[in-house]
């Protein structure tokens, strides 16, 4: 994996996590467990799961509103 590739996908990284700490302030526990339940920890620490949200257009409001349905979808059992 090239350094390009690498930056993009702790970009994407970064993106997401702000955009769900943003977006959903109210929730910041919750937004935290998240993103360790994609993230993983430890070991299994790996920011380029991050890259399921994103597409070959690389359109963050895509990405964005897939990360949203996603989250609720976890916020609700449905995931």
């Amino acid at each position: 994996m090239g350094l390009g590739t690498k930056n993009r996908l702790q970009q994407t990284a970064e993106a997401c996590k702000e955009h769900l700490r943003t977006t959903f302030a109210a929730q910041a526990v919750l937004v935290e467990d998240y993103i360790r339940e994609i993230e993983g920890s430890g070991k299994n620490h790996d920011v380029t799961n991050w890259s399921q949200f994103s597409d070959l257009a690389h359109d963050n409001a895509a990405m964005f509103t897939r990360l949203d349905e996603r989250f609720c979808k976890w916020l609700n059992g449905e995931v």
